[in-house]
């Protein structure tokens, strides 16, 4: 045996062989029998998706995808949801407002707003740096 091959787990090479089998005797490009991909999920789910699909040459993405499938549904929802990153503009109704209103949110949840006359010139970058370290 090769170096490469006395890594492979034990239990991923048996499924090797069988699967060599497999396709010597069957016809070229013929679809996997559910029971080995089902095997192959339980293989991953144990010892990772590429040292799975690699050794035993099945397709990545598709293991994968049985894989996050075959979860249960208690594990699906357990996924963090993606925190909002945005900045909403709004045009002003009138033609020049007097005073603009900036309000912040942090991740913490605390907000501030500030109010200044739409005349006065106004430095975004400072702002925002105090408002991190107010928050930091």
């Amino acid at each position: 045996m090769t170096r490469h091959q006395n890594s492979i787990p034990e239990p991923i090479a048996q499924r090797q062989e069988q699967l060599t089998q497999f396709r010597n005797s069957n016809q070229p490009r013929t679809r996997l029998p559910e029971s080995f991909w089902n095997a192959a999920v339980e293989l991953a789910r144990q010892y990772g998706i590429y040292q799975t699909a690699h050794p035993l040459r099945l397709d990545y993405v598709g293991l994968k995808k049985r894989l996050l499938d075959s979860r249960s549904p208690q594990q699906k929802r357990t996924r963090k949801p993606a925190q909002p990153a945005f900045v909403e503009l709004m045009a002003p109704q009138a033609a020049k407002p007097d005073e603009w209103a900036i309000e912040l949110e942090s991740s913490r949840g605390s907000k501030m707003r500030i109010q200044i006359p739409a005349a006065s010139p106004l430095d975004w970058t400072i702002l925002l740096r105090a408002w991190r370290e107010v928050e930091g």
